[in-house]
């Protein structure tokens, strides 16, 4: 991985407020992984694949459409991946940590591969798994689909989870023993922004723009005039997405847990 490749990885990570969000929450469960043989799954452009090998520990990849795995190996080199969200090709019991991010809402068996994580986990290990929460009611969802960002645009097979939905899901493999939110409304409005920007870039181009993991922003995207757009535009996401702030009794439109590996 050269230096250049990092940088735009870097770049992007530093101008977006939302991805800050989402690898915070990583983050804030991971503990320390020094020593440790850990996976991430559904990283997309490669991104949380390189803040996560920063703590340390023997990292592993894999993604679900061919340009995620390209972006994500182009970061941080071999070992990357490419599955289909049926078996995997890691040992039974191989892992201490699996993160998932994005992943589980865009593959037709969800459980069957919950029970494929349960195969290559050590008992005891740990997994991470971030996904679209599903509101009872939203006032930016109607907006989205008005707009075109649909489930189909993004490659979601279905919208999203509540924590009862994703705790039923990971048993009798895993307990949550963790969940939290990220992402109210104002972050979501925004991330309807930067989205719907994209989709008429891309068709600005001639170019469909959606992939089966939805939106990758990959090197090429970032450099054809991302990366001036986002500077620009970063201050007032900072204090935008700052006023999430004033609905401390919302939750937000993304959810993260944390479950434990169960004894055979």
């Amino acid at each position: 991985m050269s230096g250049e490749q990092a940088g735009w990885a870097l770049e992007l990570y530093q101008r977006s407020v939302l991805k800050q969000q989402k690898f915070a929450g990583i983050q804030s469960l991971l503990g320390d992984t020094a020593g440790k043989r850990c996976l991430d799954i559904g990283a997309d452009n490669g991104v949380v694949s390189l803040l996560l090998r920063r703590g340390g520990g023997d990292w592993s990849s894999a993604d679900l459409a061919p340009e995620a795995v390209a972006s994500i190996r182009s970061l941080v080199g071999g070992r990357v991946e490419r599955i289909d969200g049926g078996p995997t090709p890691f040992a039974d019991r191989e892992f201490d940590l699996v993160v998932v991010v994005d992943f589980l809402e865009h593959i037709p068996d969800d459980r069957g591969f919950a029970a494929e994580l349960g195969r290559i986990l050590k008992p005891g290990g740990r997994l991470i798994v971030n996904v679209p929460r599903e509101p009872r009611w939203s006032l930016v969802w109607p907006l989205r689909h008005a707009i075109g960002l649909t489930d189909q645009w993004h490659g979601h097979l279905r919208p999203g989870y509540r924590e009862d939905s994703l705790a039923a899901l990971l048993k009798p493999w895993f307990e949550v023993t963790a969940a939290r939110t990220y992402c109210k409304t104002f972050s979501e409005l925004l991330d309807t922004a930067l989205n719907f920007g994209y989709v008429i870039k891309k068709r600005g181009q001639g170019e469909g723009g959606s992939t089966a993991k939805g939106t990758v922003v990959t090197q090429a995207d970032w450099q054809k005039g991302g990366a001036g757009a986002m500077k620009a535009l970063y201050p007032a996401m900072r204090a935008w997405t700052a006023l999430d702030g004033l609905l401390p009794f919302f939750k937000g439109y993304r959810l993260i847990v944390q479950a434990t590996r169960g004894s055979d």
